[in-house]
């Protein structure tokens, strides 16, 4: 069974970066589309960055030139790349994969997903 685990979580002030890393056990992303999801308290998932698995990349406006996703591919493992954070951004972040071309935009319709690494951003 193929896991995903989120690294790169922290505290940090307004306006500071953080890197989120999602190590998969396998090597599966020539096969599986990525995305990361974010849960704030109270909130529902909220798909931040979606990358399918042709390429194409999507951002949630909300964080639209701030996050950049990038991957390395010998170490199976995808980034997502968060700057100029904002106290909004603060929120319980996960990665997840499912085998198809297209990343559903839903948490839930995920097979694989990471158990989430903790952004606080404090103003």
């Amino acid at each position: 069974q193929v896991q995903l685990v989120e690294s790169g979580g922290g505290s940090v002030q307004a306006g500071g970066s953080l890197r989120l890393s999602c190590a998969a056990s396998g090597y599966i992303y020539s096969r599986y589309c990525m995305g990361w999801f974010r849960q704030a308290p109270g909130k529902e998932h909220e798909a931040v960055a979606l990358i399918d698995l042709d390429g194409k990349i999507s951002y949630a406006d909300s964080v639209k030139g701030r996050f950049t996703i990038s991957q390395d591919n010998a170490k199976n493992t995808r980034y997502l790349q968060m700057n100029s954070l904002k106290p909004e951004d603060t929120a319980m972040y996960y990665c997840a994969a499912e085998r198809v071309l297209r990343c559903p935009g839903r948490f839930s319709d995920y097979d694989l997903r990471g158990q989430g690494t903790q952004v606080t951003v404090s103003s």
